[in-house]
């Protein structure tokens, strides 16, 4: 009778063993997976925060949110062509002839 009281505390033992391995495989699995989710995490808000930069830029360089071109401010020189002066002579419309007044 005396072995049978071995025999359950070794039973025990290996029981509390086998849960022991198993709750740190499950720990151990856990971690990994926390580790990779924030490395995916990392990576897509940085690629999300890029491509809102990028949005941005595009949208106020060539986009609708674009400043318009004003005129400058600077006179562009004109030629310069005397002007006729006036004359105080009516040149007749081709095919009218003038009537004199008395």
């Amino acid at each position: 009778m005396a072995t049978g009281g071995k025999d359950r505390d070794s039973r025990a033992a290996r029981e509390r063993t086998r849960l022991y391995e198993a709750r740190r495989q499950f720990h151990d699995g856990q971690e990994r997976r926390r580790t990779r989710d924030n490395l995916i995490a990392g990576i897509v808000g940085g690629v999300l925060i890029l491509g809102l930069i990028g949005a941005q830029t595009v949208y106020f360089v060539a986009g609708p949110g674009a400043p318009v071109p004003s005129p400058s401010s600077t006179p562009t020189p004109t030629p310069t062509v005397p002007n006729p002066t006036p004359s105080s002579t009516v040149t007749p419309e081709p095919g009218v002839t003038p009537t004199p007044t008395p």
